[in-house]
Parts: structure tokens; C-alpha cells; sequence
């Protein structure tokens, strides 16, 4: 039996997550929530940072993630985007090659007339950008509650309940809509019994930085190799060197034996297969790894509920959209809201999830596709193939259209524009 009296614990939605997703989607929502009177819970593992401007802590292991250029008008609409730029590295030009045969196109921001094809930013930036807004300008309308666990949600069109554990006891909070946005590994969505397909790739991504010996230009590398592709990110110098973020493809079979090399040995080998296209590599960081799967919920939506992020999509890194992807889901996710909200529309009507759901459908489709097979395609040792995506390559570098056609794909720009207001 439903307990409405405690009106502290009433919201609008709870957002089950405040990482990258989840703190994304309060932050959208944030400008228009006093006008329509919007409660937004956050509800988080993880202790929420303490009040004030967030302070860039530079590392050199920090990890970082590929922005494309279309993020930047919702950021500039949640008001963020201003503090978000000041470290903030921009990709002016993308290569992508074939090692060892002739296969190779670019792209270029100046032809393409934008600033940027897209960003590097590292992710502890862009969380404590995201968390200080929440922070600083959340009250009364965004509750940010962590540290903080859900024991058991129960999910219906006409309001869910989320029962939570914090270090001050359980609570119970009352909600339109909840969103999952906890992470690829989410629990509740587990617990909501809501199952997934899952494809190994039977490989792992290697994650580090690295430095060069020289300036890294701008430029944002995408090297396959006959064992896995190798994507170099440029980012912030730090100690006057020119640092970037490499993600290192690797069979199952191998992850072992790169991890298990000093740092001598380990840049050895990977200039070997990365080659001198962007210089000498000088210098590695800590060495992180993650096995590589296609996962997808085989539910988005259900009555009151919605997956977002990780939690409903994991995909290949090779392209680097998978926060795109997220974010561009969360942007939709946010107009939806905002709509109903104006139309005076409950918002965990199933009719209108599932019609969110369907629209957000193709572009899930389009680029998890997309990721999933240039990866096949730039892995097979089939005979033929290596002769076939190469004069691919190099017909796309002589098609003008074609290479403005991928790069307003890749930079986000072919998706509608977001209201958020």
C-alpha cells in the first residue's frame, strides 16, 4: 500500500545514478525545473563533492572521453558549457588508417566549417562540472542523495516507489518516473528481472596515457592493425609534454603478457604497431583494462521506468560514441519530460516511453551497428577484405560528400536538434 504522506519524498523523477548519465540528465533539466515546478531526485552510490566551483586536479592517469561536437549546444543550453570549455581539448583533425597497407582518409574541422570535430575531456572534469551545477544551483527543485543504495523499486504507470538505504535509514521516495542510469554493470536492472543479449568481442581495451615527443596537433588517431584497432585522443599537456589517450584493442590472449611489460618495453610495442605516424612515444601512465562486449537490455521502458546509458547500450569503443550515444538519449529523454511536463502529461505513461523508445530507436540501431561492423570489417583476415576496406578508405577520402557525411555523423549533427526548454 502506497504512503503519500511524507511530502519531502515526493518527486517529479528519481534518477537512479549521478555519474556522467544520470548528473547529464538532472543538469538538462535543471534551467526549466522552478518554471514547471519540476522535483528531480538524484539518487547515488558514491559521496556527492562538497559545495563550491569544481577545481581541476590535473593527473596523468586520469581517463578521458571523446566528446562529439554536437553536445556542445545542450551543454551551452544547461549553462555549463563555459566552464565545462576551460579544459576542454578539441579534436581539429581525425586520421584513420590501415597499418601496413594503403587504406587511409582524414577529416578536417576547417572543411567541415566548425571549430572542433569534437572534444577530449576527462571524466572527473566533466562529473564535477555536472555535480557542482547540481550543487550549486539544484535547490530546492534537484535533491542529490548519496551516499545512498536502492533496495527495491516498484515501478507503475500512475507512480513508482523507490525504497533506498542511506547512512541515516531507509527511506521511501515517490516518484512520476524512474530512471536507471546506474552503469553497464546495473544492479537494478537486474533486480527488475530486466534481461539483456550480450556478444563478447573476445577482445579487451587496454587504457593509458601517453605522451610524444611532439606536439599532438589537434589530431585524433584511428590506427587497425591486424590484432585490433589503436585510437590515440589528444589531450591536455601536462608537465610540458603533449599528452594523449590511447585505447589499445587487444585479443583475450594477449592482454596479459602487454600488461605484464615495463614501460620501456610497453611503448616499444606499441610504437611497433602503432607506427611514427603521430611521433615517438615517450612516456606511459598507468595501464588500466576492460573486456569488450555488445550488451543491450532487451527492455528500454516499461510503465513508469526508463534505462538509460550503459545500463540499456554497451558497444564497442572503436568509434567512440558511447557517451555520445548516451547523451544523445538523455537529451531526448529530457525534451519528453519538459513536454509532458508543459501539457500538464503524467510522465511515466507507458504510451509515451514506448513512443520515446521508438524514436531514440534508430540511431541506437544506426550507430551500434556502425561501431559493430567497421570493427569486424577492420579485424577479418578473410581474403579480400583487407583489399576491399582499404579502396574504401581511399575512395571516402576522395568523396568531399561522402567525408562531410560521415563527419556530421560522428560530430552528432545528424541527429534533430534539442529544445530543453
Amino acid at each position: 500500500m502506497r504512503d503519500d504522506s511524507d511530502l519531502a519524498d515526493q518527486y517529479d523523477l528519481v534518477i537512479v545514478g549521478g555519474g556522467m548519465v544520470g548528473a547529464s540528465l538532472a543538469c538538462a533539466l535543471l534551467p526549466v525545473a522552478s518554471e514547471l515546478k519540476l522535483r528531480v531526485a538524484v539518487v547515488e552510490a558514491e559521496q556527492m563533492p562538497a559545495p563550491g566551483e569544481p577545481v581541476f586536479q590535473p593527473s596523468y592517469d586520469a581517463r578521458s572521453t571523446a566528446l562529439a561536437y554536437g553536445v556542445r549546444a545542450p551543454f551551452e543550453r544547461m549553462g555549463i558549457w563555459q566552464q565545462l570549455a576551460q579544459h576542454l581539448t578539441p579534436i581539429e583533425h581525425i586520421h584513420v588508417s590501415d597499418r601496413g597497407r594503403f587504406g587511409v582518409t582524414r577529416l578536417d574541422a576547417q572543411r567541415e566549417n566548425v571549430s572542433a570535430l569534437g572534444y577530449v575531456v576527462e571524466n572527473h572534469w566533466l562529473g564535477q562540472v555536472l555535480l557542482s551545477r547540481l550543487a550549486q544551483q539544484g535547490a530546492p527543485w534537484i535533491d542529490f542523495i548519496a551516499p545512498a543504495q536502492v533496495e527495491d523499486l516498484d515501478n507503475r504507470a500512475d507512480g513508482s516507489q523507490v525504497r533506498i538505504s542511506t547512512a541515516e535509514g531507509e527511506r521511501t521516495l515517490n516518484a512520476g518516473l524512474v530512471v536507471i542510469a546506474d552503469g553497464g554493470r546495473s544492479s537494478l536492472r537486474e533486480k527488475l528481472g530486466i534481461g539483456y543479449s550480450q556478444s563478447s568481442y573476445e577482445q579487451h581495451a587496454l587504457v593509458a596515457n601517453v605522451s610524444l615527443d611532439r606536439s599532438h596537433a589537434g589530431v585524433a588517431y584511428e590506427r587497425f592493425t591486424d590484432s585490433g584497432p589503436i585510437a590515440l585522443l589528444p589531450g591536455e599537456d601536462l608537465d610540458g609534454q603533449a599528452r594523449c589517450g590511447l585505447v589499445w584493442t587487444l585479443p583475450e590472449d594477449d592482454v596479459d603478457e602487454v600488461l605484464a611489460l615495463d614501460d620501456a618495453a610497453f611503448l616499444r610495442k606499441l610504437q611497433e604497431r602503432f607506427g611514427y605516424r603521430a611521433g615517438r612515444f615517450v612516456r606511459v601512465g598507468e595501464r588500466f583494462h576492460y573486456p569488450l562486449k555488445l550488451v543491450l537490455a532487451e527492455e528500454q521502458v516499461r510503465a513508469g521506468l526508463v534505462v538509460l546509458g550503459n545500463a540499456a547500450h554497451a558497444l564497442h569503443p572503436i568509434a567512440g560514441q558511447g557517451f555520445n550515444l548516451a547523451f544523445r538519449g538523455v537529451v531526448a529523454l529530457a525534451d519528453m519530460i519538459i513536454e509532458r511536463r508543459r501539457e500538464g502529461l503524467p510522465l511515466g505513461d507507458l504510451h509515451a516511453l514506448q513512443a520515446f523508445e521508438t524514436a531514440r530507436h534508430s540511431d541506437q540501431f544506426r550507430t551500434i551497428q556502425f561501431s559493430d561492423r567497421t570493427m569486424k570489417l577492420f579485424t577479418s583476415s578473410q581474403p579480400g577484405v583487407g583489399l576491399l576496406r582499404d579502396a574504401g578508405l581511399v575512395a571516402l577520402e576522395l568523396c568531399p560528400l561522402g567525408k562531410t557525411l560521415l563527419a556530421r555523423a560522428a560530430m552528432g549533427l545528424d541527429q534533430p536538434a534539442p529544445k530543453l526548454h
